[in-house]
């Protein structure tokens, strides 16, 4: 119960208490005074009839003797009990009215304390008869339940937090559900990113099985081929590692101050050899930048993923864009790729684990940018992406603390 509630109870009872006392005085008063009135009048009419019968005694000698205490008058000779009984009529009637009256005022009283008491057992036991339907119906997992319940009794808070307890419960079992489904759409998007390769290693040894005198240059190529399919199916199981790993929030991120302009250094560095390969240069564009609040290591991670990203995207013999901007509130890197871009109804989805768009090169996982954008994130950094049909840019926005 709340304490706005006891105080309101409290009060209840108290003014009740109060009415009560305050009737009861008046009716005490009142009774009082209608047995003054009977005595006084009676009083006055003996005075009255004394003087008419004896002139000479003067009203000071009778009430004189009204109000001196003498022996005992023998009343009950003439059937009065004056330890019971009044001598005088009118009040042996009044107290008679007001015994009968005490009596019904008291009756009535009981009865309705008794139906309030009633009533309250009442309300408490379909109270509990409904919290008890409420949690068997929660147990048999059934959380489609609604309790309207506007008081602020015992009962009716203990209703509210089941209330919330079953909304919970319905959030935490359709969030299970919900996981259960995208955990078999990832092993199935996982087993068919290893399908491929896997077939093409099987098909290389199969080749390399049924034909022992196979030329050695051939053979040599085969196997390089499936040292690169190795290669691809080792990068992807470490990605999914990585990923699942934020899933879990098993990653401690050490976070401290560190240069951007030397994190992006040794992103290029990791990509260099793709670089090569392509004959693609990466432009850096030097601004002086504050600090960032962040984990190295896995802001490494992520702009090598961009970068790669881009170098995927990009033609042979072109360029990538890398700029820094630093102002009070942000410090933001920009990369530009001038490739083929990504396609309109694709931009929405290529942060998502596993997503291929129409111009997604086929040797990609597509857990590369979903996974850049988790490391991103965890180091309160933001990541947007614009892209048109001459090339891509990624926004990578650090706010500072």
């Amino acid at each position: 119960m709340t304490k706005d509630k006891i105080k309101r109870n409290f009060f209840l009872f108290l003014l009740l208490f109060l009415v009560l006392f305050f009737f009861f005085w008046l009716s005490n008063e009142y009774e009082y005074y209608h047995y003054i009135q009977n005595y006084n009048h009676k009083v006055a009419s003996l005075v009255q009839g004394i003087k008419e019968k004896y002139p000479l005694v003067t009203e000071e000698e009778i009430m004189e003797n009204l109000n001196q205490v003498k022996e005992e008058f023998p009343f009950d000779k003439y059937g009065i009990d004056i330890k019971k009984d009044s001598i005088l009529l009118e009040n042996e009637k009044d107290h008679i009215a007001f015994s009968n009256f005490y009596f019904f005022f008291f009756t009535v009283i009981f009865l309705f304390l008794f139906f309030l008491f009633l009533r309250y057992q009442v309300s408490m036991k379909r109270q509990i008869d409904d919290i008890v339907r409420y949690i068997k119906a929660i147990n048999r997992k059934n959380y489609q339940l609604h309790i309207d319940s506007i008081s602020e009794d015992e009962l009716s808070i203990l209703k509210n937090e089941i209330y919330k307890t079953t909304v919970m419960l319905k959030e935490s079992a359709e969030n299970s559900k919900k996981a259960k489904k995208e955990l078999k759409k990832s092993l199935e998007d996982i087993s068919h990113q290893l399908k491929t390769p896997l077939t093409s290693i099987l098909i290389t040894l199969d080749n390399l099985i049924d034909h022992p005198d196979m030329e050695k240059k051939l053979q040599e190529e085969f196997i390089r081929d499936m040292k690169r399919e190795v290669g691809n199916i080792n990068f992807f199981v470490q990605e999914i590692l990585k990923l699942s790993k934020f899933d879990s929030n098993t990653i401690h991120f050490i976070k401290k101050k560190n240069n951007i302009e030397q994190i992006i250094e040794k992103a290029v560095q990791n990509v260099s050899t793709l670089c090569d390969l392509k004959n693609i240069k990466i432009d850096i564009k030097k601004e002086k930048t504050e600090p960032i609040l962040c984990d190295e290591r896995w802001q490494i991670e992520a702009l090598t993923n961009i970068l790669k990203n881009g170098i995927d995207h990009s033609e042979k013999n072109s360029k990538i864009k890398v700029q820094c901007e630093q102002n009070k509130v942000y410090t933001k890197v920009r990369i530009q790729d001038f490739g083929n871009g990504i396609h309109e109804k694709d931009l929405p989805h290529i942060f998502e684990r596993f997503y291929h768009g129409e111009k997604t090169d086929k040797n990609s996982f597509g857990i590369g940018l979903a996974l850049a954008k988790a490391i991103i994130e965890e180091d309160n950094g933001v990541i947007y992406v614009k892209s048109t049909s001459s090339g891509t840019t990624f926004e990578i926005t650090y706010y500072q603390l």
